[in-house]
Order: C-alpha cells, then sequence, then structure tokens
C-alpha cells in the first residue's frame, strides 16, 4: 500500500483526541449528575402531598390554645342528634303506674268460714288508665291487714320472711290477681311472736273481720268483710 502523507496521520490523531474528549466530558458530567443531585433540594424542599393525605386545621387568629375547632355541619357532639339528616325517634318508655289510674281490691276465698278453716286472702290489680304501666307487684310492697273494728288483729308484713321485688308491665284496661294466696291463720301477729305457737285467736261464732290490701304503694279503696265461726 502507498505511504500517507504526514498531515492525514495528524488529522487522524486530532479527531481521536476530539472524540476521547467528549467521551470522557460526558462521562465527567454523569458522575456530577449522580453525586450533586441538583434536582434534590427542589424536591425535598417542597414535597408534593398526596391526594389521600388528610388536611391540617388551620386555628382561628387569636383563638386560645384550649378552644376547640367549630365541627362541621355533617359533624355531631357526643349525645346530640345529627342535624343534616332523618331524625330517629325512639318510642316512648314504659312509666310507673299512676295512683289515679290504678284500682285495688282486696279478694278472699270466701265471705265466711268455719271453725278451723283458713282464710285465703289474695290482691286484684286493674289498670284503669290509657296506657301501659309499670308497678312494683313483688312481695316486698304487698300489705295484708285484718281488722276488727279499731283492732288491727293481722298484719301480713309482721313475720314475713325474704321479701322481694318484681317489676311487672300492667297493660292498659287488664285485670290481673295475685296467683299465690296469702293464708290468715286467724291468730293475732305481732313481730315479737312470730316463733310462738301459742299465739290468741281470732275468736269465731260469726265475728266480723275487715281485709283491707295495698300493693306498689296503692292501697284499695274499700275493705273486704269475711266472718269466722
Amino acid at each position: 500500500m502507498p505511504r500517507q502523507s504526514a498531515a492525514v496521520y495528524r488529522r487522524r490523531r486530532l479527531v481521536t483526541l476530539i472524540a476521547l474528549i467528549l467521551v470522557l466530558a460526558v462521562v465527567g458530567v454523569s458522575v456530577w449528575l449522580l453525586v450533586a443531585r441538583p434536582w434534590a433540594a427542589a424536591s425535598e424542599a417542597t414535597p408534593t402531598p398526596s391526594p389521600s393525605a388528610p388536611s391540617t386545621a388551620v386555628p382561628t387568629p387569636g383563638a386560645g390554645a384550649s378552644e376547640s375547632p367549630t365541627p362541621s355541619p355533617s359533624q355531631t357532639q357526643e349525645g346530640e342528634a345529627p342535624t343534616d339528616g332523618p331524625s330517629v325517634e325512639e318510642p316512648p318508655g314504659l312509666v310507673a303506674c299512676q295512683a289515679g289510674d290504678i284500682e285495688v281490691t282486696a279478694v278472699t276465698d270466701a265471705e265466711s268460714y268455719p271453725a278451723g278453716a283458713l282464710p285465703n286472702l289474695s290482691i286484684s290489680l286493674t289498670n284503669r288508665g290509657s296506657a301501659d304501666c309499670t308497678i312494683d307487684v313483688g312481695s316486698t310492697t304487698q300489705r295484708f291487714t285484718v281488722s276488727s273494728g279499731a283492732d288491727v288483729w293481722w298484719r301480713s308484713t309482721d313475720c314475713q320472711e325474704n321479701p322481694s321485688s318484681m317489676i311487672a308491665t300492667l297493660a292498659a284496661g287488664a285485670t290481673v290477681t295475685s296467683k299465690v294466696p296469702v293464708v290468715w291463720d286467724r291468730t293475732r301477729s305481732s313481730v315479737d311472736t312470730c316463733d310462738q305457737e301459742n299465739r290468741p285467736r281470732a275468736p269465731g261464732g260469726g265475728s266480723s273481720y275487715h281485709v283491707s290490701v295495698e300493693i306498689g304503694g296503692f292501697p284499695a279503696a274499700t275493705t273486704a268483710q269475711i266472718l269466722l265461726y
């Protein structure tokens, strides 16, 4: 092959040198970008909030630290009904029976009792009101009294054992009667003679006695008369 001139060799070396310089420049710029991170300051200083991130409430100028932010119309305080939706009303609860609505009656299993027969006493309870109501019908609130004139012979509470309460609902217009009667043993009662077997016995022979009752704090308006023989 013919020998090339010195000028051709110089041009080739110049082109190679320029190419090498360009490569070095590109490499240098890439290294600087990785190390210097010129975009980092801008992105870290002003981060873009996520669309799902909750916003922070802005305090009202001049408001004290103890003041609470005003709730939005859709928020409700504890115990308050919401104001932007349909109201839900609770059904009215049952109320206690009132004296004007309750009729109490003394009930006996007979009008007269032969010698040795024991009177069985019960209570009839009627709700004369227009609404259902509640009443304590337990033995704690029941009271039977047997009298002869002004002389009180016997009280069911004098020697009562383990009294209890029982709240019951009495429907409007309904009448109920105690299922288990209280038995009078025809003796004179006293809190001091409950364990005695020889308590004074009520005279028979056609003697008249009156039975009065009370339940739930409501006394009967009248008494029931019985005759003992």
